[in-house]
């Protein structure tokens, strides 16, 4: 049986895009893991080698894979899911079909995104998660977004650090968080190692 964290609880995430071929290993992340013990943590362009971290760590765990490709987004958690997590289609671009991992913690829900690449694009997308979402939701994960994302009832409370090179010469802040109905006690970007993209980390709490 599933229980939900009580108003005023806090808890911390951790997001981090691996880089799919050459990026970040599953002891890249287990050493993330176990420095900064996260409660939940999600991935981007995860593939199938952190199918073990449920076997190693226990918790809850789940990845779903793009339409037609090998790497997709993943959640493991310590938190047991109210549900089994479930995925939404998103607008989709001229490339790659999208879409948003979502889990369900009962008193919160969680969007594992990693959007798309153009700017009014990644915006209708974050429109089209947030209508699936309970009150109190977290959307976290790989933005692909530059400047403000002016998402109405969401505040970014991710770190503001630049989390990614763009060809290894521009910084931009791709990863980010966004929360309605919880409130942010700390936010960090963790140093740059195994992959192109600095893990966030972000310890919220409910709101009443």
């Amino acid at each position: 049986m599933t229980t939900s964290l009580l108003s005023g609880a806090s808890f911390k995430i951790l997001s981090w895009n691996l880089y799919r071929w050459d990026g970040a290993s599953l002891e890249d992340v287990l050493t993330v893991i176990r420095a900064e013990d996260p409660d939940i943590v999600v991935m981007q362009e995860a593939q199938e080698a952190v199918d073990q971290l449920p076997e190693i760590l226990g918790g809850y765990y789940d990845r779903i894979p793009l339409p037609g490709r090998p790497h997709g987004t993943a959640c493991w958690s310590r938190l047991p899911f109210t549900r089994p997590p479930s995925f939404c289609r998103l607008p989709r671009g001229l490339l790659v079909k999208r879409t948003a991992q979502l889990i369900d913690f009962g008193s919160f829900s969680l969007a594992n995104v990693h959007l798309s690449h153009g700017q009014i694009l990644n915006r209708r997308q974050l429109r089209s998660i947030s209508a699936n979402m309970r009150h109190r939701a977290v959307i976290m994960g790989d933005f692909n977004l530059v400047g403000p994302v002016l998402l109405p009832g969401f505040l970014d409370v991710g770190p503001k650090e630049k989390t990614h090179r763009m060809l290894n010469h521009v910084p931009l802040r791709l990863d980010r968080c966004l929360v309605r109905g919880l409130s942010r006690l700390e936010a960090r970007a963790l140093p740059r190692f195994g992959s192109d993209h600095r893990p966030i980390s972000v310890t919220l709490r409910l709101g009443a």
